[in-house]
């Protein structure tokens, strides 16, 4: 559009860009299990994958540098009895991982020195456990290593629990009790908060030590799963879900007063696999994949709200997805992101998302310092209470390959206000319910919110579908998919009756008037009682005439008078309560009429091409906001 505002911005050109065949990881029996993960995560040496095995839960290790097809046979790590549901690598350590697991266990794992899947054993070896936490009662959906403290480890299960792991002792540490299954959780940049999703449609901010959630809000409303990351040192929180008509949404968090989303919800589309959000702290970009479809759209986190920037399309739709480290990505081609998605249960493919930029020297503004492998506080400090962020590395030494150089963490939390709890002492059994010890220093509060709570209006949501509906008949020439609806009901007749109705009494409102101000001008003469003569009043009012003074004398007819104008009084409160009905029955009208047009917009979204793809639904969206405006002028 000419004259349209650009918003300036470094990654406004970010493409995601595919990789060929033979340089994907093929021959692959990804787990066709139903449960809601990610089925694959990454680290920069490996990758980790949900196996279809039989005869017990299994899962694989892939190293990142062996590409192609893969052999038939490849040495698996097993160990569980039933199905492994989710993985997750050491943050600290590359060749450690946890897996949680239809069988209510927690297991650890070690990555094999120079291990490869490639070998002349005709049957390669399977690789066992170094740990076993057991603890859960029912299944183990998700498991998620703490960011700044080493050796914590969290889980969840179908037992309503989450559990923190201390994996050096071997033995869980706190407990958090949920009402139902949680279906995503998702830790603060310095390992004190936890944030998590549930099935009980609620958003819960938990202060991890203490136990108990200080902030517990309604989430999205529909019936899929929600998910929900903690957007780095924002403080803000992202989530994904649904809503009651099962549209895709997107919600924005502020961390300090997260009673609702900044803004309300935005809707994304009408797809019904659920969104998988993943948050880069360094270009403070958002990326949504879709299950069941192969795109990924990416955000841009600016001024308290998201900008959208474009939008990764494949025919080939992903069920399981895992983004890579900011230490493992390729600086040399200006590569800012690389995530890992599963094709057809049997292929991963990288997809690498690029600033198009040459590459000759580091690009310092694409990449600010990152997270290494030095771990902010050891797991014993951080179950006594020690809170702190882990030291970022400098991107541009590891581009120069002079190895990581440390830098200190400047990430101040915000601060919440947590229930207060006295703190348990610690004990030595083997299953202690040990509370933390206070902070030793309380956590400074970031400077006041500036998001503002922009509440849509009406008018504003008109415009906003109109500006799409106008991008979408630029774009747009193909037929219509849209199926046959039923015309809706025509209501002019009903707003004219309204309108009407108005109009009579607000012309009975003003004869009545009309008639007091003549009768206390009569009151207020000195020298003439000349009667007032009645005005007719219209035929659809039902108002008497005043009746005119008597002779008796001056005090009759002030007291006839005044008694006259007591009644018209009345009669006019009485009509201006009826206006009100009226003006009741119009606002109702008024918001008939924009459920309806919502919907009809809504369906032309859903049938994929817009409600300009099909001329008779665009004709009815149009006749209905006439009546809108109609309704909203008078």
């Amino acid at each position: 559009m000419a004259g349209r505002f650009v918003r300036a911005s470094k990654y406004r050109h970010v493409f995601g860009q595919s990789t060929k065949k033979e340089q994907c990881y093929d021959n692959l029996r990804i787990s066709k299990n139903a449960w809601d993960t990610n089925l694959i995560k990454a680290n920069p040496e490996y990758i980790s994958v949900n196996w279809e095995a039989s005869g017990g839960g299994a899962f694989a290790v892939i190293p990142v540098g062996e590409r192609g097809r893969l052999p038939d046979r490849l040495p698996l790590f097993r160990g569980h009895t039933a199905a492994v549901l989710d993985t997750d690598w050491n943050p600290f350590d590359d060749n450690l991982l946890a897996s949680g697991s239809d069988d209510g266990k927690v297991f650890l794992w070690r990555v094999p020195e120079n291990f490869s899947l490639y070998s002349d054993a005709e049957d390669p070896p399977d690789v066992s456990p170094v740990g076993r936490l057991s603890g859960h009662t029912r299944k183990v959906g998700h498991v998620l290593f703490n960011p700044a403290a080493s050796n914590v480890l969290a889980s969840s299960s179908g037992d309503y629990t989450i559990k923190l792991w201390d994996i050096e002792q071997g033995q869980s540490r706190l407990q958090l009790k949920h009402g139902d299954i949680v279906q995503s959780l998702s830790w603060s940049p310095d390992g004190a908060l936890l944030v998590t999703t549930c099935r009980d449609k609620k958003l819960r901010i938990w202060d991890v030590r203490q136990e108990k959630p200080v902030q517990e809000h309604p989430g999205h409303t529909g019936a899929k799963n929600s998910r929900a990351v903690w957007m780095g040192e924002h403080d803000m929180i992202a989530t994904t879900g649904f809503s009651r008509m099962s549209d895709r949404q997107l919600g924005l968090w502020d961390v300090k007063m997260p009673k609702e989303p900044v803004g309300g919800f935005q809707i994304l589309d009408s797809i019904s696999g659920v969104c998988m959000p993943f948050w880069d702290d360094g270009t403070n970009c958002l990326y949504l994949a879709g299950k069941g479809d192969g795109n990924i759209r990416y955000f841009e986190y600016e001024n308290g709200k998201f900008e959208y920037l474009s939008e990764y399309k494949s025919a080939d739709p992903q069920r399981g997805i895992a983004f890579l480290p900011k230490r493992g990505i390729n600086l040399h081609e200006n590569e800012i992101m690389r995530a890992y998605k599963t094709v057809n249960d049997s292929l991963v493919e990288p997809v690498s998302f690029i600033v198009p930029r040459r590459a000759e020297v580091f690009q310092e503004d694409i990449y600010p310092p990152t997270i290494g492998l030095k771990p902010g506080v050891s797991g014993k400090e951080w179950f006594d209470g020690k809170t702190a962020a882990p030291p970022k590395i400098s991107l541009e030494s590891v581009y120069e390959g002079k190895g990581a150089t440390e830098m200190p963490s400047d990430y101040k939390p915000a601060k919440m206000e947590a229930p207060t709890s006295t703190p348990a002492t610690k004990t030595e059994a083997p299953k202690p319910k040990a509370a933390p010890e206070p902070v030793s220093s309380p956590r400074t509060a970031d400077a006041p919110s500036k998001l503002e709570d922009n509440k849509a209006s009406m008018s504003a949501a008109a415009s906003r579908f109109a500006e799409k509906d106008a991008d979408e008949e630029s774009s747009s020439g193909e037929e219509s998919g849209f199926e046959e609806i039923p015309k809706p009901i025509e209501r002019p007749t009903s707003i004219t009756a309204i309108k009407q109705e108005q109009k009579t009494a607000g012309a009975e409102i003003k004869t009545e008037a009309l008639q007091a101000t003549k009768v206390i001008e009569h009151i207020k003469s000195p020298t003439k009682t000349v009667t007032p003569k009645p005005t007719p009043a219209p035929a659809a009012a039902s108002l008497n005439r005043p009746s005119e003074p008597k002779p008796g004398g001056a005090a009759d007819s002030l007291k006839s008078h005044l008694a006259d104008l007591k009644e018209q009084n009345s009669r006019i409160l009485s009509l201006l309560e009826q206006q009100n009905r009226t003006l009741g029955r119009q606002t109702d009208q008024i918001m008939f009429l924009s459920e309806e047009v919502e919907k009809l917009k809504g369906k032309g979204a859903a049938g994929g091409g817009g409600v300009n793809g099909n001329r008779e639904l665009e004709e009815k969206v149009r006749r209905l906001e006439l009546e809108l405006e109609e309704a909203r002028s008078a």
